[in-house]
């Protein structure tokens, strides 16, 4: 039975905070040198949120989906986009079938029906299998033929991208970036890492020896205590400032913006910084947990001008001048 929200208790969070040790434990030992990236990745899936990989072939996103799976004990699944792909392929499709000498259409589900769906490299889908995804993101559910098919509990995407590939790929729209809480980026490890990195993955794949670190009933308390930890009106109007700050006017760096972050990417940095709080093993947010994810759940939220992208500017750059201006305000420091 789950804790209703609202009402844990302090031994609920430590407990929480615990949990939160035991799982970026168990993924750092098999996928080395990335643990601002695991950590990022853990609050935004408990949090409720999607997940969007960029990062160059060969890097460890795939190893380090499929360790999350294991370790929090869910039912994942694959798909490899590809030009070809089908929106049935993904989301399942009505078959003909014949039982008693009746035939009747059935619903054969697909690959989005599972707790955990890695899609790999969808930059590589078409537009129209790329929307077939917006559903199951947003609302948890499947429409096929008029009648609604429920996604099982939890249910996170985690898709992937290679940065730099331009043939044979397209762009996703602005609306299917939205519904990704973050977009992370994983970087190249250093010499010491890779070295490291050749006794725990040489000649097997560390993530199919996983042990799950979280039953059911564990992983449902942890996800009621993700979202316990209290934010304050000022942490909630310095939030928002942040992402008003990205529709500013030509007097700051958001005019290097052609449209700013949604109020979807302000619930997400919410959310976020709370299981980050968590994470630190406090039960209320502070302006840090904020800045932690500012770049990963606005990144993918603002378009360049034109202008800007001709000078050489990118959204990093962007936020991080927009992100030092808030920080001086908010926080002090200059």
């Amino acid at each position: 039975m789950t804790t209703p929200r609202g009402t844990e208790t302090a031994t609920d969070l430590a407990a929480a905070t615990a949990d939160l040790a035991a799982l970026r434990a168990a993924l750092g030992s098999v996928v080395l040198g990335q643990q601002r990236l695991i950590d990022q990745l853990l609050c935004a899936v408990l949090a409720g949120g999607h997940v969007l990989l960029e990062g160059l072939p060969g890097l460890g996103k795939t190893q380090l989906v499929k360790a999350l799976a294991r370790v929090l004990d869910v039912c994942m699944s694959r798909v490899q986009c590809t030009p070809d792909l089908m929106p049935a392929d993904v989301t399942g499709s009505e078959i003909l079938t014949r039982e008693h000498a009746t035939e009747a259409l059935h619903f054969m589900p697909g690959p989005v029906f599972a707790q955990m769906v890695l899609v790999d490299e969808i930059n590589r889908a078409t537009p129209k299998t790329q929307a077939a995804l917006l559903e199951a993101m947003q609302e948890g559910q499947v429409t096929c033929n008029g009648r609604t098919h429920p996604l099982p509990e939890p249910f996170r995407v985690v898709a992937t991208q290679n940065p730099i590939e331009i043939e044979g790929t397209y762009p996703l729209p602005e609306a299917q970036l939205d519904r990704f809480a973050v977009r992370l980026h994983v970087d190249m490890p250093d010499r010491e890492t890779l070295v490291a990195m050749l006794d725990v993955s040489l000649d097997a794949e560390p993530a199919e020896t996983l042990a799950p670190v979280l039953t059911s009933e564990r992983l449902q308390l942890l996800l009621a205590s993700a979202r316990a930890p209290e934010i304050t009106g000022s942490v909630k109007r310095a939030a928002a400032d942040l992402v008003l700050a990205t529709h500013g006017d030509s007097d700051t760096p958001a005019a290097a913006l052609r449209y700013g972050a949604s109020p979807r990417g302000l619930q997400a940095l919410l959310r976020c910084a709370r299981v980050h709080a968590l994470l630190d093993g406090r039960a209320h947010v502070a302006f840090r947990d904020l800045e932690t994810f500012a770049l990963p759940c606005l990144n993918h939220r603002v378009v360049l001008s034109m202008d800007a992208l001709l000078g050489g500017a990118d959204q990093a750059t962007v936020l991080g001048q927009l992100l030092a201006q808030w920080r001086a305000r908010w926080c002090g420091d200059g």
